[in-house]
């Protein structure tokens, strides 16, 4: 027996890494992936296998998945599959399932109020079983298993508040540019700029500029960090200022760090659709994060955010699963 685990990087390799630390384990595990940086950080020691990217709305990347599911069903014997998305479920799920796997489908915690293009699609196949991580938006054909954010609670920090702040600002990995957020922070972290002349103290930053081009910019940053660098960048920081993915957000929660998020916007093309809104709104309702809809980045959040800290919850609840011989309800 095997159970497969599929996922596209970034935040739902991210989300699908911590579920299945809160689903019961069946026989061995492997895992399917897009060939990135953070995938091979991630499953170094895992059973891994990496593949292609499938874009967003491209038909041809699913299709391209299929022959690999093939392969993997019949020299893995895959009785169990679970993806957090996007695309290359498409390519993987529906297939298991008319195979007759166990096959389940977590819609990404960054959809507050509905599912994506990939999860309303997947609302349809016959022996997929559809998750929300919001109960806001449970219904018989999407239940509820749990959020990945329970994981998480805020509380009061004591930093040393000597020395230089060191800022790491990331736009995380999607393939969309967001040279907005870069071009509001560069004042506001320079030298002389608000955060250093209000605190009295140096700011050093790293840049993780990601598809963002940065001419004209007065950033010496770096496009991609590895996981061990991500890690060891978050373990010497301060403050983290972020784009408001689930990956770069969980990643702050995971270092302790209370991040300041700021949201990719569809009007500026910085990404398919205003999600990243809603999540932000949800992590700020937690306490997770602070965020301005508003408006860019303000210092006295930046200086209020190094007062506190995130951990995680000693005893997650399980992730629910609905039993094999039971389903979300269908049309």
């Amino acid at each position: 027996m095997t159970t497969l685990f599929v996922a596209t990087t970034g935040g739902h390799l991210a989300q699908l890494d911590r579920l299945a630390q809160r689903v019961p384990p069946a026989g061995t595990a492997l895992w399917v992936t897009p060939d990135s940086t953070q995938g091979r950080s991630l499953l170094t020691h895992r059973d891994a296998e990496f593949t292609h990217v499938v874009p967003g709305r491209s038909v041809a990347g699913v299709l391209r998945c299929l022959p690999i599911a093939h392969r993997i069903w019949r020299d893995r014997e895959v009785t169990r599959a679970i993806s957090t998305g996007s695309g290359i479920a498409l390519g993987f799920l529906p297939y298991l399932a008319a195979r007759g796997v166990e096959c389940h489908y977590v819609e990404s915690a960054a959809r507050v109020t509905g599912p994506s293009l990939t999860g309303r699609l997947m609302r349809w196949v016959p022996g997929v079983r559809c998750y929300t991580q919001y109960p806001g938006w449970a219904s018989r054909h999407w239940h509820y298993g749990g959020s990945q954010f329970d994981c998480y609670a805020p509380v009061p920090a004591h930093r040393d508040r000597r020395g230089p702040i060191r800022v790491l600002v990331t736009v995380g990995t999607s393939a969309f540019p967001f040279r907005r957020m870069l071009a509001q922070l560069v004042q506001l972290l320079a030298p002389q700029g608000a955060l250093s002349t209000t605190t009295g103290r140096t700011v050093e930053v790293l840049w993780q500029t990601g598809s963002t081009p940065v001419d004209g910019l007065p950033i010496d940053g770096v496009q991609y960090l590895s996981g061990p660098d991500l890690d060891h960048a978050l373990s010497v920081s301060d403050i983290v200022i972020s784009h408001a993915g689930t990956g770069s957000a969980m990643a702050a929660f995971e270092a302790g760090l209370k991040p300041a998020l700021v949201s990719r916007l569809h009007e500026y093309g910085e990404a398919s659709d205003d999600h990243q809104d809603q999540l932000a709104e949800e992590l700020l309702r937690r306490g997770l994060a602070s965020y301005r809809r508003d408006g860019p980045v303000d210092v006295a959040e930046l200086i209020a955010s190094m007062s506190w800290s995130v951990r995680r919850v000693d005893e997650p609840s399980p992730f629910s699963l609905l039993p094999r011989h039971e389903r979300s309800g269908r049309r």
